[in-house]
């Protein structure tokens, strides 16, 4: 079995998607990889030797330079305006001068399957061009995202059969939703080179997500890309990345998503408990991911034990069935714990007695003031007691859910210094009856982390303001309980 080499174009093509930004900074933390320049072949009717774009790759430190080179006669004649014969000079000219000054040349053959199908003969002619000047490996790229899995195999097929010993590597988009399935499909006809992104960000829809691909090549075709330490880090790497980007990670995510292993029915939760391999393809250990048995109105007592077990909590005969009979009573009221693990968990914790609140409520307060220029400012303040000790606080903030965080940090952060740790990551409302208008309940959901786990907590109220506090408070308090949590 080939080895298969993996190029990570995350800082290149996944900076095209839509608010995708990193600093300089930020993009050197990706430190362990080989850093690859990225350039155009020369421009149209100057000598590789003056152009300023090759002269740049030729006098980086990057000891791998990729080129983009036209192989779609649409985009030779449309878009860079030169013959067909110029724009092979182009390729093979600028392969050979960086390959002069020492550089290892990859071709990004862009468009190639969309040139493919207008004129086979032309695409590959561009992708002997790179490979006859010594390009190191040729890199079929569906640049538009348009084609799917059969192309790509009868594209592979004749490529590889016209330039035997010359390696291949795949480039994706997602546009058609196949750039997994395309990428897995060149693997298959020979490709020995995935390009990707990690969680399949770039332009328009994204390209193909490298996290899925490592995972499919390793765990499904037996590809050895990590080592199992390195794979078990594959979750953590996704959320990073997101994390730097200031995403939410995307919960449905194949392998790493918070929703990968999750699960709902009591009939699938069931079958999990007596044979994980019931209804999951992989270990999520694997991937570093967890499984999770989500709690609704179709949970059973199984799930509510299985879900104490691992909070620590001990429990009698009687708890689960409470803890059902509770959350079926909250969920007619527009409660949805399935998002809210961290509120579920202070939900049972109340009901076996062991719930540790951070503080009493006396009051809350807030007022938001829109002045003449146009501002807008927003002031809190709290009023707690902690123990026998009355603490109030006001602050200011960039809203009400903003201002009463503040100001509740400020209350109790010196007791309790691990808040200063706790971030809310995200914050989302939802209308739960539209017909009511602006008296419709309110449903309140809110992710926090601690840098290692992040947690749902969740308020419901006719009132915005007050299912955003109490989910606020859950938020924290989940945080700030002391029980073990159990594998």
């Amino acid at each position: 079995m080939a080895d298969i080499q993996l190029y990570d174009a995350t800082l290149r093509d996944g900076m095209g998607g839509g608010g995708m930004s990193l600093t300089a900074g930020e993009k050197l933390r990706f430190e362990t990889a080989e850093i690859v320049a990225f350039g155009m072949t020369r421009r149209r009717e100057i000598a590789a030797e003056e152009d300023e774009g090759l002269r740049i790759l030729a006098e980086s430190f990057a000891p791998v330079c990729t080129l983009v080179g036209k192989s779609s006669l649409l985009h030779v004649e449309k878009v860079v305006r030169v013959s067909r014969e110029e724009n092979l000079k182009m390729i093979g000219e600028s392969v050979a001068f960086l390959i002069r000054h020492g550089k290892r040349v990859l071709l990004d053959a862009e468009h190639f399957f969309d040139g493919f199908a207008e004129d086979p003969g032309y695409a590959l002619d561009c992708a002997r061009a790179a490979a006859d000047a010594g390009a190191e490996r040729i890199v079929l790229c569906d640049t538009n995202g348009g084609s799917l899995p059969p192309q790509i195999r009868v594209a592979m097929a004749v490529v590889s059969e016209a330039l035997p010993g010359v390696p291949l590597g795949i480039h994706t988009h997602d546009d058609s939703g196949c750039a997994v399935a395309n990428t897995l499909t060149a693997v298959e006809g020979g490709a020995t080179q995935v390009q990707g992104t990690i969680n399949g960000i770039g332009e328009r829809v994204g390209n193909a997500n490298l996290v899925t691909i490592i995972a499919d090549l390793q765990l499904k075709l037996g590809y050895e890309l990590l080592a199992p330490e390195q794979l078990a880090r594959l979750t953590e790497t996704a959320h990073l990345v997101d994390e730097l980007l200031n995403r939410t990670p995307n919960p449905a995510q194949p392998y790493v998503g918070k929703h990968a292993f999750a699960h709902k029915a009591g009939l699938h939760a069931a079958g999990v408990r007596a044979d994980a391999q019931t209804f999951e393809h992989i270990d999520p250990l694997l991937v570093g991911n967890d499984r999770d048995v989500l709690v609704s109105e179709l949970s059973g007592r199984g799930t509510i034990s299985e879900k104490a077990r691992e909070a620590g909590i001990s429990v009698d005969e009687d708890f689960a069935q409470r803890v059902v009979d509770r959350v079926k009573s909250l969920e007619h009221e527009g409660f949805q714990f399935e998002a809210a693990d961290g509120s579920f968990e202070l939900l049972m914790r109340r009901e076996a007695d062991v719930y540790e609140p951070l503080f009493r409520l006396e009051s809350w307060r807030v007022t938001v003031e829109q002045r003449a220029d146009g501002r807008a400012e927003t002031e809190a303040t709290i009023k707690i007691w902690i123990g026998e000790e009355r603490y109030v606080r006001t602050a200011e903030g960039n809203g009400p859910v903003n201002a009463l965080d503040r100001a509740l940090r400020d209350a109790i952060g010196e007791i309790h210094p691990h808040l200063r740790d706790i971030d809310l990551v995200n914050f989302k409302v939802r209308i739960l009856d539209e017909t009511k208008g602006t008296g419709a309940v309110t449903r309140v959901l809110l992710d926090a982390s601690d840098g290692v786990e992040v947690w749902g907590s969740i308020g419901v109220s006719e009132n915005v303001i007050a299912a955003s506090w109490d989910a606020l408070v859950d938020s924290l308090e989940y945080g700030m309980q002391p029980a073990p949590r159990l594998p």
